[in-house]
């Protein structure tokens, strides 16, 4: 058997809890170059036994991937590492950042020991009221219609209509209920900050599966603006991953409208400076039309 089918069934054989461990201890060791047994302890409450065992255990599924460092007392990063547990991942690690940063995560839970100076800019807080939360994620585990008096601006008052929510969605700035409107006898999304009250709950026979647009997926091609000198678009093309000039992303259909408005493609590519607009959309057959440009509710 070769070392790759080693780990392979080193890892199916562990307990949930060791392998979180190992894929610290590997975590530690990727950003930043070393790792020991007070690390683990301290993550994880562990005693020395354990932590010391753990240390081992990785040692035995990753022999290339850490050495013991004498001088400096601890274990450090090996010439030849290579993950095992989780592909290095840009985006975990500064995740951490944001969730600690917005009191999500607690500081103990995060997995960076010293975290760099971080900001970002401001988003204004949604006013969700948690009981308004609870209860659309209580009617979507158990398949009910919630009567809900609601405000939408295509309305002066609030109204009270059923809906059936089946998802949660979000567009990058709110959060939304994805639910089918028994007044309008259609799938829309419901701006959870907008329900104002909540009085009653019943059975619904409708059917998620239903929401073709919730579960139909489309394709976004984008390419540098054509606008951009060739420097310009190798920048643009590096910020987005792009691959010979182009990249794709995928959406569900019933998230278009906000993912085309959140990456600035929801108009004209011409109305915008090249160096503001960076990107356009290589298939604009996608965009949707004037009727579709407002979401529902």
């Amino acid at each position: 058997m070769d070392r790759e089918s080693d780990v392979g069934k080193g890892k199916a054989e562990l307990r949930w809890g060791v392998e979180q461990r190992l894929e610290f201890i590997e975590f530690r060791l990727f950003w930043e170059g070393h790792v020991n047994r007070i690390d683990v302890m301290q993550q994880f409450g562990v005693s020395v036994n354990q932590a010391s065992a753990d240390l081992n255990r990785y040692i035995a599924l990753a022999p290339n991937n850490m050495v013991y460092d004498k001088s400096a007392r601890t274990y450090v990063r090996g010439r030849n590492f290579d993950c095992k547990f989780r592909p290095p991942d840009a985006a975990h690690y500064l995740s951490q950042l944001r969730l600690v940063a917005e009191d999500v995560l607690e500081r103990e839970d995060c997995w960076i020991p010293d975290l760099p100076p971080y900001a970002s800019a401001p988003t204004p807080v949604r006013g969700i009221d948690p009981v308004t939360l609870r209860s659309v994620v209580g009617a979507i585990r158990r398949s009910e219609a919630i009567e809900v008096r609601y405000q939408s601006l295509s309305s002066p008052e609030p109204r009270w209509r059923w809906v059936a929510p089946h998802a949660i969605a979000f567009d990058g700035f709110r959060w939304h209920a994805r639910a089918f409107c028994q007044a309008d006898e259609c799938f829309k999304d419901f701006l959870l900050s907008r329900i104002l009250e909540i009085r009653g709950s019943r059975e619904s026979d409708i059917s998620p599966e239903a929401d073709h647009d919730w579960h139909s997926e489309v394709m976004l091609e984008i390419a540098p603006h054509p606008g951009l000198s060739p420097a310009q678009a190798r920048v643009i093309e590096r910020d987005y991953g792009m691959q010979g000039g182009r990249a794709t992303i995928k959406v569900r259909r019933a998230l278009l409208y906000y993912a085309l408005k959140r990456l600035g493609l929801d108009t004209d590519p011409t109305a915008r400076r090249p160096q503001d607009q960076q990107i356009v959309l290589v298939n604009p057959d996608l965009r949707p039309g004037p009727a579709a440009e407002q979401p529902a509710g």
